[in-house]
């Protein structure tokens, strides 16, 4: 019997996602956990796995077209069932076309959909000049038109590439890389017709300001930590750990591993999950209904991409030795910067640690990331002055700031965490046992 593969919930709160290609054709065989298709996000491009095994026997909503969550995206046949009848029972489509047309695109990612973003009549006009013939439509995919519109591209001046010529997402990116192309970046004097409050760029007074539009990345991480700022309460607190030992033991792992260098920040993870061991209290998340325990540590790791910040998970750090906590590491980074991260890499956790000292940052506070309660800014390793048993010396101190959600984590238990936090770096045989 055919089974429906529809438009996942990539991430919480998301109503839409669009296709950025096809990892299978029609006709593969897929079996199940196979990487199928990859759907972008506003923070990555996410793999998603087969959840069903069977045949691919038609692919619904072509790469560069979006769809609401829960629309058709493809239809699995198994062996030997006829693939245009199964399809047309699942009414996918409104009917075969004329005699060599292709099938009629399904509601669910035409540009009648409701999930489809109806312009303003400034923006029609726009992308749809007059100059157009009568009765003349422009069929674009809802996520083509959004990036046309970021990136001032006249959509009237392409060709699209997808069924029946529909503009798609990468005729918009091809067309913004060619203006980029001619023109690397454009200086745009604000309109005086442009009310003060929504203006195309900022006046310094004395000249020009550069424009550049804002990412669909970007967008997401302003609305998140304006979010954050402005629904949780937040607190921090300061550490300051002494972390000789820990660079000195770091220095003769990496010593022994050939293979693998070992960073600081490895160990700096997999203490916070002995941190969360040791005062189990403060492995929670809030949520309205009451509070969560869990019984693992699952930290994120804040990694920078050209498009922002991302911060994929590694799961239960706990029982991982730290490198193999490493390697999760550097593997989440690496597919975050490539937008190759999947579904279950950039959910959940409790807790998320950004460093910043690799830019000889010395301290630094960071917002927490909703659903974690606390996050971990973590400064440079520098040489200070401290007093040890009443002597001034000279040592390594590494900053850490503690921000918190008050809603989860008192004070108290805030600063019996970072206690624990600290005295695992400090003592970082601790880490490996």
């Amino acid at each position: 019997m055919a089974t429906v593969i529809r438009m996942p919930s990539v991430l919480a709160g998301a109503d839409e996602g669009a296709i950025a290609a096809w990892l299978v054709a029609e006709g593969d065989e897929i079996a199940v956990g196979d990487a199928i298709v990859e759907i972008e996000t506003d923070k990555a491009t996410v793999e998603y796995q087969a959840e069903a095994a069977g045949t691919l026997g038609r692919i619904v909503v072509p790469a560069g077209v979006a769809a609401p969550v829960g629309a058709p995206i493809a239809v699995l046949v198994e062996a030997g069932e006829d693939v245009a009848q199964a399809v047309q029972e699942l009414g996918l489509v409104s009917g075969a076309g004329a005699a060599g047309e292709p099938d009629a695109v399904p509601a669910a990612v035409s540009d009648e959909s409701p999930s489809a973003p109806v312009p303003a009549a400034d923006e029609s006009a726009a992308q749809e000049p007059a100059a157009r013939d009568a009765g003349a439509r422009l069929f674009a995919s809802p996520i083509a038109r959004k990036t046309a519109h970021e990136n001032g591209i006249d959509l009237a001046g392409l060709t699209g590439t997808g069924p029946e010529a529909r503009i798609t997402r990468r005729d918009v990116d091809a067309a913004v890389r060619r203006a980029q192309a001619a023109q690397p970046v454009a200086e745009l004097r604000a309109p005086a017709s442009i009310p003060p409050a929504a203006p195309t760029a900022s006046a310094t007074g004395d000249g020009e300001a550069t424009l550049v539009p804002h990412s669909s990345m970007r967008r997401a991480i302003a609305r998140r930590l304006t979010e954050s700022q402005a629904t949780v309460p937040q607190f921090q607190i300061v550490a300051e750990c002494v972390v000789d030992k820990l660079l000195a033991l770091r220095a003769q792992v990496n010593a022994t591993l050939a293979a693998q260098k070992l960073s600081v920040n490895d160990f700096v993870v997999k203490a916070v999950a002995g941190a969360l061991a040791d005062v189990p209290e403060a492995n929670v998340t809030w949520t309205d209904a009451g509070m969560l325990h869990h019984t693992r540590a699952d930290v994120a790791v804040a990694v920078s991409t050209d498009g922002g910040l991302i911060t994929p998970v590694v799961r239960d750090v706990g029982s991982r030795s730290v490198s193999a906590v490493g390697a999760a590491v550097a593997g989440l980074a690496e597919r975050a910067r490539a937008k190759r991260l999947t579904q279950a890499e950039i959910e959940g956790g409790t807790f998320t640690v950004s460093n910043l000292g690799m830019f000889g940052t010395v301290g630094f506070s960071a917002i927490v990331n909703p659903p974690h309660w606390g996050i971990l800014a973590v400064g440079a390793a520098t040489q200070q002055p401290v007093v040890v048993d009443g002597a001034l010396t000279a040592a390594t101190v590494m900053r850490c700031t503690l921000s918190v959600d008050h809603r989860a984590v008192d004070g108290a238990l805030a600063a019996r965490w970072l206690a624990a936090f600290q005295r695992r770096v400090e003592e970082p045989l601790l880490i490996l046992v």
